[in-house]
């Protein structure tokens, strides 16, 4: 058994993630998503809306490659990036929209002798900062592979030594008013920063049209280049 190394609070419930993409997005700022011996403060998301949009994998409907994305909100849809490293997407919304939210950074809120250890036997990692600033780094800090695709976030058994789960926020700067740590966030991160989403091609990530990347304002693990975090 691996015990959680932060004390994380229940795994959110289904229905939580069951609302339109764009609208749980800013909601998992600052969430914690706990398992496999470390806790990852999120701090940076992108939106992938399904249909209608062209930078997501569900843009020409469902496939055996992007099922996840299709089905129960709640779970991990994991993908192959450029064969390279694996990055995990939160499902959202109802059975069969196709949309989800891209962890694109976080903090390593414990465990991070382990998420260095994993980071380490991959590649170079020498501050806290990059354990898990960037989607493939995040996925290896985690411990999370292709082979989990599915995983569902909801009905973890924090008693498995694979369970991974996602629970409220726990850092005080991460809450708004009235929220309670480890409870089902209901608004907005208080330092909301919104822009265009990274990496994409050009009629995907234009910043007016698709201004769907969530961030932390001014939090050091945010992933980008200086000038898109301004």
């Amino acid at each position: 058994m691996t015990e959680d190394p932060v004390a994380a609070g229940p795994p959110l419930p289904r229905e939580f993630f069951d609302r339109p993409v764009l609208e749980l997005a800013p909601l998992l700022l600052g969430c914690v998503l706990s398992g496999r011996g470390v806790a990852l403060r999120i701090t940076e998301i992108e939106a992938y809306v399904g249909a209608e949009d062209p930078g997501s994998h569900a843009f020409r409907g469902p496939t055996a490659r992007n099922a996840t994305m299709f089905g129960e909100p709640g779970h991990l849809y994991v993908y192959r990036h450029m064969g390279l490293h694996s990055c995990m997407n939160i499902v959202a919304d109802a059975e069969g929209t196709g949309t989800g939210c891209l962890i694109r950074a976080g903090e390593i809120v414990g465990g991070s002798e382990l998420a260095f250890a994993r980071r380490r036997a991959n590649g170079v990692c020498r501050t806290e900062r990059d354990l898990a600033r960037g989607p493939g780094r995040a996925t290896v800090a985690c411990g999370i592979t292709f082979a989990d695709d599915g995983l569902d976030l909801c009905s973890a058994d924090p008693a498995l030594s694979e369970a991974m789960h996602l629970s409220g926020r726990l850092d005080p700067r991460d809450r708004a008013d009235g929220e309670l740590p480890g409870e089902a966030p209901f608004m907005p991160h208080p330092a909301l920063a919104v822009g265009p989403r990274i990496g994409l091609r050009e009629e995907a990530s234009h910043p007016e049209l698709f201004p769907w990347r969530f961030r932390v304002a001014g939090d050091r693990t945010v992933s980008g280049p200086g000038p898109l975090n301004r």
